[in-house]
């Protein structure tokens, strides 16, 4: 009832939903989390929609270059809970994700 488009959306894409259901939580959270394109855009949606106008060009680009600089410094840091979702990958796709 507080969603109800997300019902009808699932069942049109049924077979593109089950094998994301799949994998085990820590996969599922880590696949659903880290979109990093959106994240990307978010980061410079929020840097350019605090600033409003922009005298030039110029200084939209450096504002999105400053924000692209700082987002760059927390894809750095590692993915929570990495070990054991490269754990439950290496089980379910051995032959292409080696643990060595």
């Amino acid at each position: 009832k507080r969603y109800p488009a997300i019902a009808p959306s699932w069942r049109r894409a049924w077979n593109e939903v089950i094998p994301f259901l799949d994998y085990p939580p820590e996969v599922r959270r880590l696949i659903y989390t880290t979109n990093a394109i959106e994240a990307l855009n978010s980061k410079i949606r929020r840097a350019v929609r605090t600033r409003g106008h922009f005298p030039s060009d110029e200084a939209a680009a450096k504002l999105i270059y400053l924000a692209l600089n700082a987002t760059s410094v927390e894809w750095k840091r590692s993915v929570r809970e990495w070990h054991r979702v490269k754990s439950q990958l290496a089980i379910m796709f051995e032959e292409r994700f080696p643990m060595a």
